[in-house]
C-alpha cells in the first residue's frame, strides 16, 4: 500500500490530465451510491460528522473518501474538517493507496470547473476573474489556464489583502499576469470566465453585471441555504450542473433558484456526463451567457485517484498494479 501526502498528490495530479480523467470517467460513468452522512457524538463537545462517498468500477478500482467534521478541534488548534481517501483493487478488496483527502478534492474541483469550461467559455476566453480568497482560489485560475488561453486574471476577495496575495501567486508560480480587483461589479464586466469560489449566503454576483459571452463557474454555496448568484443571472443564462441529482438538491444556486420560478429543471441545459458524451453541444454562441454550478460526486474523486494511482505506477523503477 502507498501513502501520498498533499505535495505527493499535487505532484500526482497535472490539470491537463486530470481535466482529460474527469472527462473520461463522466463519458463512462461508474458505480456511485448515495454519499453517506452520519452523526458522531463527542462527549462533552459538539457533535461531529462522518462523510463517507464511494464510487468503483467493477473489476478495476473501488474508493471511498472519508470526510470527518469535528467542531471541538478549534479548542485543540486543529482543524475541524480532515479527509483521506482510500483506494481498493476492487477484484479482491486489496488496499492500494492512501491519498491525501484535501488536496484531492482541491484539485479535483478546480478541474471539474475547467472541464466544464472546455465545453461552455468561448474558446478565446482570456481573462479570468476569480471571486475568493481561499485554498481553491490559486486552483482555478491553473486549472482554467489549461483549457483556456489566459492572459489575464483578477482576484476579489472581501480581504483586500488576502486578494493580493493570490493574485501574487497567480503571476509567480503560474507566470500570469494578475491583480486584485477593488471593484467587483466592473471586474464581473470586463471578466470572460467569472469562477465563485466562496462561502457566500448571499448573491455575490448580479444577473445585470453579465455581459454577452461570459461563463459564470458557480463552485460555492454547497447548501441548499448558501448563494453566489442571484435569480436574474439564473433567468438570463443557459444553465449547465454537474450532476443534475446533486445540484438541484444540495447547490443553494440551483435550489433556490427552482424554488423562486426563476429556473425549471427542463432550462438546466445538460449535466458533465451529457456533455462529456456529446448529447450536447454546450456554448451555441459568442454571445451566449453560460452558467456552471458544481456540487461535486465521488466520481470525481476515484477519477482523481485513479490518475494518481497510475501516474505513481508509471514512473521508473514502480512495479506495475497487480
Amino acid at each position: 500500500m502507498q501513502a501520498f501526502d498533499a505535495p505527493r498528490t499535487r505532484e500526482l495530479l497535472p490539470w491537463a490530465e486530470l481535466v482529460d480523467a474527469l472527462r473520461d470517467m463522466f463519458r463512462a460513468g461508474c458505480e456511485m451510491p448515495l454519499r453517506h452522512h452520519h452523526q458522531v457524538q463527542v462527549p462533552g463537545e459538539p457533535d461531529g460528522t462522518l462523510l463517507l462517498m464511494p464510487a468503483w468500477l467493477p473489476g478495476e478500482l473501488l474508493g471511498v473518501k472519508l470526510v470527518t467534521v469535528m467542531p471541538g478541534n478549534a479548542r485543540r488548534g486543529l482543524p475541524a474538517v480532515s479527509s483521506h481517501y482510500l483506494l481498493s483493487d476492487a477484484r479482491n478488496g486489496r488496499l492500494l493507496a492512501s491519498i491525501d483527502g484535501a488536496e484531492l478534492t482541491s484539485r479535483r474541483t478546480a478541474a471539474a470547473s475547467a472541464l466544464a469550461a472546455s465545453f461552455l467559455a468561448r474558446p478565446d476566453a482570456s481573462h479570468l476573474l476569480v471571486v475568493g480568497t481561499g485554498q481553491l482560489a490559486l486552483n482555478m485560475a491553473a486549472a482554467h489556464a489549461s483549457v483556456r488561453p489566459l492572459r489575464h486574471v483578477s482576484v476579489w476577495g472581501r480581504d483586500a489583502a488576502r486578494a493580493r496575495v493570490v493574485a501574487g501567486q497567480v503571476s509567480s508560480q503560474l507566470g500570469i499576469e494578475a491583480e486584485a480587483a477593488d471593484d467587483l461589479e466592473a471586474a464581473v464586466r470586463r471578466a470572460h470566465i467569472v469562477s465563485t469560489v466562496t462561502l457566500a449566503s448571499e448573491p455575490l454576483v448580479f444577473g445585470a453585471w453579465l455581459q454577452p459571452g461570459v461563463h459564470l463557474d458557480l463552485v460555492g454555496a454547497f447548501r441548499a441555504d448558501m448563494r453566489e448568484c442571484d435569480d436574474d443571472a439564473m433567468r438570463r443564462g443557459s444553465v449547465f450542473v454537474d450532476t443534475r441529482a446533486a445540484a438541484c438538491s444540495e447547490g443553494g444556486d440551483i435550489v433556490q433558484a427552482l424554488a423562486s420560478g426563476a429556473l425549471t429543471r427542463e432550462r438546466i441545459g445538460a449535466d458533465l456526463t451529457e456533455l462529456a458524451r456529446g448529447a450536447h453541444a454546450g456554448r451555441r454562441s459568442a454571445a451566449e451567457i453560460t452558467i456552471f454550478k458544481s456540487v461535486g460526486v465521488a466520481l470525481e474523486d476515484l477519477a482523481a485517484a485513479r490518475l494518481a494511482w497510475r501516474q505513481a505506477a508509471a514512473e521508473p523503477g514502480t512495479a506495475a498494479p497487480a
